[in-house]
């Protein structure tokens, strides 16, 4: 599932709500669960960038003591993640911000973790978008910021059903998680000079950025 931050209107964003809660709603746990897991935080100030209806961010705040902020660009959507953490019960950590990757509206260093699942294939600057997220990040943050299904079982059985709906819905997926992409945003990073590893499998892959200490 992706989409074009900051351009849906009421009905997109609430269709774009019913697949997550429904085909994609397997991935966030386990996507959460994979976060936690190289990352090292289970607490701490997470921001959630395109963030969407909140599926991820929602979920890592279920699995963790995250205070999770829920970053979109997208009023509409912002309008259907709130009454998503509320129905969730999370009105207390998970926060809503109206904003873009690339001038985020929070200040240096103010954030432990930041993620990303998806948002990053329409983002018009990758560099700009980059060095937003390394600015906002504290020293020892880290980033984990791609796109994928948490697991291949997982990617297939979504295939199965996107492809029925849409039959190039499969060229779109492999052409945003495919080796040229991949190479293509780690060279980015390297240009950048930022520490950066790539946690890479058959179910996507994700950049983790760590900021110097």
């Amino acid at each position: 599932m992706g989409y074009v931050p900051g351009r849906f209107d009421r009905d997109g964003a609430e269709d774009m709500d019913r697949i997550a809660k429904t085909i994609f709603a397997p991935v966030y746990p386990v996507i959460a669960r994979q976060i936690i897991e190289q990352c090292g935080f289970s607490r701490g100030r997470c921001l959630d960038i395109g963030s969407g209806p909140g599926s991820l961010g929602i979920a890592l705040a279920q699995a963790s003591d995250l205070a999770v902020t829920l970053l979109d660009s997208s009023p509409e959507m912002i309008a259907v993640a709130g009454g998503n953490v509320r129905e969730a019960g999370l009105s207390a950590r998970v926060a809503l911000l109206s904003g873009d990757v690339h001038e985020i509206p929070l200040p240096d260093g103010s954030v432990d973790l930041a993620v990303s699942r998806g948002s990053l294939f329409f983002w018009e600057d990758l560099p700009r978008a980059f060095s937003e997220i390394h600015r906002v990040l504290a020293p020892g943050g880290k980033t984990y910021v791609g796109g994928g299904f948490g697991t291949a079982e997982l990617r297939d059985a979504i295939a199965a059903t996107m492809e029925r709906a849409n039959p190039e819905w499969r060229s779109f997926r492999d052409r945003n998680l495919g080796t040229d992409n991949r190479e293509r945003v780690a060279g980015i990073l390297a240009d950048l000079g930022f520490c950066h590893r790539l946690v890479s499998d058959d179910s996507g892959f994700w950049i983790v950025m760590e900021k110097e200490r």
